[in-house]
Order: structure tokens, then sequence, then C-alpha cells
């Protein structure tokens, strides 16, 4: 067979075809997820209120994604922080963290893009003025200089800590998605926090259920070994929370 005959059939083969995700949901113990604040306050301390309504001793785990879009990012921090002690609760960072915590460190070089992705609400709820999203220089440097001050060291510590990742039994929760290739404890932080291009395509081959949120969803989603959970809540008005236990998914919504 001539070399151009052997190339062109390596190129033509197809990948062997993945077996689909057939794992059943097995935490450790039921939990719940709440998807992505983004500034609502008032939507998640209503979440909350169902939650340990349902289920006052189960483990909480917030997907990221606090701050930006809704009114009151600063409130939503505030509240979340001060539970940092409650051994139920989990806080993941998620990108939005990433990039109000890149403005904080290099406001030249990163905040124009998260001004544009909802940074200036962010800025307000904060009490942070004089900027807006076409300001470059001194100005954007004295609002990196206001939001570090009125966030205090306490909180900018906290969120520099959160956890890309937690795992319970079959369940792996992370902000915006996993490399399928990838064992679930390499994944990278930008794959956990931004997501990754075969997540939605390509099937786990290790039994490892996915719940994320960053993506909005019309409604929140269990299937293919996938849990999403984002449904928009700073222009839905809907917050999203799965109780996940053996077998089965609840959502409960505002």
């Amino acid at each position: 067979m001539s070399l151009l005959k052997r190339l062109f059939r390596k190129s033509g083969e197809s990948k062997p075809a993945l077996a689909p995700f057939t794992a059943a949901l097995a935490p450790d113990s039921s939990f719940f997820a709440i998807g992505d604040i983004h500034g609502c306050l008032a939507q998640m301390q209503a979440l909350l209120d169902q939650v340990t309504t349902l289920n006052a001793e189960a483990p909480i785990i917030f997907v990221g994604d606090y701050v930006d879009r809704g009114e009151d990012s600063a409130a939503v921090l505030f509240a979340l922080f001060a539970l940092r002690d409650d051994p139920r609760i989990t806080c993941l960072a998620g990108n939005h963290e990433d990039m109000m915590l890149a403005f904080v460190d290099q406001p030249s070089e990163k905040g124009e893009r998260w001004l544009r992705y909802g940074g200036m609400q962010t800025l307000a709820s904060f009490g942070v003025g004089g900027v807006s999203m076409s300001s470059k220089g001194e100005a954007i440097a004295a609002a990196a200089e206001a939001l570090k001050s009125a966030m205090g060291p306490d909180l900018l510590a906290w969120l520099r800590d959160l956890p890309r990742m937690t795992q319970n039994g079959n369940v792996a929760v992370v902000h915006a998605g996993a490399d399928p290739n990838t064992p679930i404890a390499l994944q990278g932080a930008r794959t956990l926090s931004w997501g990754h291009r075969d997540f939605d395509t390509q099937p786990r081959q290790d039994g490892i259920w996915v719940l994320h949120g960053h993506t909005i969803m019309d409604s929140p989603v269990a299937r293919d070994g996938r849990i999403a959970i984002d449904t928009g809540a700073y222009a839905t008005g809907r917050l999203t929370a799965a109780y996940v236990q053996t077998g089965d998914v609840q959502f409960l919504s505002t």
C-alpha cells in the first residue's frame, strides 16, 4: 500500500465509540448544591429556607459565582463569609470570583473584562463609584483600591482560598464542568472554573457524576452523568438547588 493510501486510510478512521454513561448516583451521604447566585440575596435567603426545611442536617455546597450582574453582591459575599465556620457549608470558587480578584490584583490589565461581565454592579454594591466600563489608568486603579478596602483583608483571604471542587461519593461538585478525559482529581483550576469543550459531548468513563453551574439552563437537568443547576437567577429570578440522594436528584427553585 502506498504511503498516500495509508495516510488517507488513517485520517478516515473513526475513534472507537465511547460507552454511554450508566453509573447510578451514589453519594456517600445526601447533600444540597446551590447554583450561581450572582448577587441575588433575596433568592439565596429564600432558597436556604427551603433547603433547611427539607433537611436541616444535610451539607450545602455553593457552586460559585456569588458576585456580578445582580445588585447585592456585597451582601451575598458577607452572608456566605459569615457561614465560613459552619461545617455543613462549602463554598466553591467560580470564574466571576476569579475575575474580581484579578481586578483587585491587576486592575489595568484585567479590569476591563470584569467590568464588562458584571463587575459594575459589584462595585456599586460595595459603594465604589467613579468608574465606568471604559475607565482606564488612575480611575480604574483607584476603584480597585476602593474595592479592596471595602472588602477587607479577611473576606479577600477567604475568597482566595475557596476550593475548586468537592466530591461526595461518585458525585463531583464544581463550578463550570470538567475534562471528561482526565481523572476528576487531576482537573485544572481553569477547567473547573471555565469549563471544557468536550464536557457536554463526551461521557465520562469513570462513573463520576459532575454537578455544576456556570451554564444557564431553562430548567435544571440531571442526565448522562451531568447535573446542571444554573437557572440564571439574576435574569430570571429563579435560583435552583439540587438535593442529591442515592439514586435520585430533587430540584428546588425560588
